[in-house]
């Protein structure tokens, strides 16, 4: 189990948020509890989200009800504890990650494949999927591909009720996760999330380029 943290850590983070951020006394606890989040997240592999926030939230001895920080505040911890302790390994990490989002995304290319989510945003860590959204009339199309393609894979509950369909498959660099939309529903699909931010989408040649550029960052 992840060790409590000191009241001299838990300070630290605190006055960080409230200089980055000028916040209220609330608004500096939230993203407190998203920092331990992110943490908890980057560095111990936890992929509930709810659960790191509510274990964060009980290392800072706070109440149950206390508010807690939406997954868009996770998000952008996420971001800022990579760039303070990410570094070289964390760069790699994602570079594999979009390396490996390509590969995938021109084997199935026939369904205009869109890399979405964290290893798109950069906020991903090395235990997170990568994201794809597939557009087809029938989700059976990309069970076909698939299975003509020798790749194993399993179905996964959809998401929200609705009649989206997953599909996950496990690489040597993580797992993807295919979400199949017919045309009709992708262009239905709103411009920022639940949260109000703009949602990264990246096509092939999206990705490529961010990949280079990347690559360029990193020489210079």
């Amino acid at each position: 189990m992840p060790r409590r943290p000191s009241r001299s850590v838990a300070r630290f983070e605190a006055r960080r948020a409230e200089r980055r951020l000028g916040l209220t006394s609330d608004g500096v606890q939230r993203a407190t509890i998203a920092q331990i989040a992110a943490r908890l997240i980057a560095e111990h592999g936890l992929t509930d989200w709810s659960l790191a926030k509510r274990k964060a939230a009980r290392q800072l001895d706070l109440p149950e009800r206390s508010a807690l920080p939406n997954d868009a505040e996770i998000e952008e911890a996420l971001r800022e504890h990579h760039a303070l302790f990410g570094g070289a390994e964390h760069a790699a990490t994602l570079r594999a990650q979009r390396e490996e989002a390509l590969v995938w995304m021109k084997r199935l290319a026939a369904f205009r494949p869109l890399l979405v989510g964290g290893v798109a945003e950069g906020w991903a860590t090395e235990h997170s999927d990568i994201r794809l959204e597939l557009q087809a009339d029938d989700a059976k199309s990309v069970e076909i591909a698939l299975l003509n393609g020798g790749c194993a894979y399993r179905t996964l509950p959809s998401r929200n009720g609705d009649s989206v369909f997953d599909y996950f498959v496990d690489t040597r660099r993580g797992g993807v996760r295919l979400t199949v939309r017919t045309p009709t529903a992708a262009r239905q699909l709103p411009r920022r999330d639940r949260h109000g931010q703009e949602e990264r989408r990246l096509d092939a040649a999206q990705l490529a380029a961010l990949i280079a550029e990347d690559d360029n960052d990193a020489a210079a």
